[in-house]
């Protein structure tokens, strides 16, 4: 038999009942029921119920241990009785008859417990990180981190990509964050640069003619952290193509996001190849930012001529001097209480906004704060650009176009929280397109690129020779 184990914790079945088996593992739990001793064995792979008779010469040694202490069990596999079958468990069939233990390692008093999901400060969790990413769900983040990757290798090297591992420590070459500097100790006073991404030299590697690159690749960029992002360094699937165009980029990737998704949660929707396009300045129309939650089925609405020239001077003046109004219909939100919306005025001062403004639509009416100013004639327009019926509302938002736009893709979000519409267990993708190559800094007015340097402007070389750079797509 072999020194520490026959089988995992997580392998044993009633097929196994009669046979022996040795497994090390951590003490996971102690149950003493005076007779018989309970202990629940964990490693990687599952947990395991084992047994301990007073009668052993053992029953000691095990009554003694302290939870995370490593030992070796020896024993026969028994059946469970019917009543004491656990079908949350892989193993739940079964338990190991101990016949023999060796402790492998002693534990100490734990600072934190890792068989519960009790939350622990921070501070303590970082220290004695070793135990921390012993607990359930860290322990399961990291396995499915490593296999989401191992899924994607297999995807990539299957559609024909070879995989490069490109160089830590390079000269600087920014790409919008701070870098990362490490000096050199055979060249005094000078330093590396961590790489922001690995851009040149896959760029190098694509011109020298391997035509399909791929990396799962670290990035490192002195920057704040993200609710998305770690601060400091990320991972990211990173590709190249030779001979292509944005369509067979679309065709090559859509089929491995595609597949991880359902492969890693398969009771999920997932949006099935081809993923939607979604024009930039659309996107901005309708959802308020570049990468909208389609999960979210409210969209924005242009509602700045229905209040044209209206008697609400706040919106009408402001049209005046070039700003829009856009509309978010809430459906069904008048059978909300007033709480409600006062709540989420109260939000959007919080945002740095003078308030939302709003009307709630009867049959054939209106009424809360600017329902006075809008006549049957601009409630009828309200209504067909928005989709708006009876007894939904609409909130408005006023303001330039860029920072109008914004704001109202916040209001989207809330309303879809508050309203909780937000489609359950989906994952909902799309291609944002056609961004623009150049913005206009408004406090410089400076023009710079508005999302990296290594874009493809549409039109090629002719474009940014002849074009005005604020028309040129990406």
């Amino acid at each position: 038999m072999h020194r520490y184990r026959t089988h995992t914790c997580g392998e044993l079945r009633a097929a196994d009942v009669g046979r022996p088996a040795r497994l090390s593992g951590w003490v996971h739990r102690k149950r003493d029921h005076g007779q018989l001793l309970f202990i629940d064995l964990r490693d990687t792979f599952g947990l395991t119920q084992c047994v301990v008779n007073a009668s052993s010469p053992c029953f000691e040694a095990a009554s003694g241990l302290r939870l995370e202490s490593v030992v070796t069990l020896t024993g026969t596999v028994v059946a469970r009785g019917p009543e004491a079958v656990n079908p949350r468990l892989p193993t739940g069939e079964i338990e190991l008859a101990v016949d023999d233990l060796a402790v492998q390692s002693t534990a100490d008093t734990l600072p934190l417990q890792v068989n519960s999901d009790t939350d622990f400060p921070e501070e303590t969790r970082l220290r004695y990180r070793f135990l921390d990413l012993r607990r359930e769900t860290l322990h399961r983040n990291i396995l499915l981190r490593s296999q989401v990757i191992a899924s994607i290798r297999r995807r990539m090297i299957a559609s024909g990509f070879t995989e490069f591992q490109t160089p830590m420590l390079t000269s600087s070459s920014p790409e919008g964050a701070r870098d990362y500097l490490v000096p050199s100790r055979v060249h005094p006073g000078t330093f590396y640069a961590l790489p922001q991404a690995p851009q040149q030299f896959k760029q190098l590697l694509m011109v020298a003619g391997f035509d399909r690159y791929f990396q799962i690749a670290p990035c490192f960029r002195d920057e704040d952290g993200r609710a998305d992002r770690s601060p400091g360094e990320f991972y990211q699937l990173d590709f190249e193509m030779s001979f292509v165009t944005q369509e067979d980029v679309w065709a090559a990737i859509e089929p491995v996001i595609h597949g991880v998704f359902t492969e890693f949660r398969p009771a999920a929707g997932v949006t099935p190849p081809p993923f939607p396009r979604i024009a930039f300045d659309d996107a901005m129309a309708t959802y308020g930012t570049d990468k909208p939650d389609l999960r979210n089925p409210l969209v924005i609405a242009d509602v700045t001529d229905v209040f044209r020239g209206s008697g609400f001077a706040v919106f009408a003046g402001a049209i005046e001097q070039g700003a829009i109004v856009r509309g978010l219909r809430a459906p069904r939100a008048a059978a909300q209480p007033r709480s409600f919306f006062d709540k989420l005025n109260q939000w959007a001062r919080e945002q740095g906004a003078p308030g939302l403004g709003y009307v709630v639509l009867g049959e054939g009416t209106a009424r809360g704060p600017i329902a006075k100013f809008l006549d049957e004639a601009r409630l009828a327009r309200l209504r067909e650009a928005t989709g708006a019926t009876e007894g939904d509302a609409v909130f408005f938002v006023g303001d330039k176009r860029a920072a109008a736009d914004a704001f109202a893709g916040k209001v989207r979000v809330k309303l879809g929280e508050e309203l909780d519409l937000v489609e359950k267990n989906a994952f909902r993708f799309c291609w944002i397109v056609d961004f623009p190559m150049y913005e206009r800094d408004d406090e410089t007015g400076k023009i710079y690129f508005s999302h990296n340097p290594f874009s493809m402007p549409q039109g090629g070389l002719e474009a940014l020779q002849t074009q005005d750079p604020l028309t040129i797509k990406a």
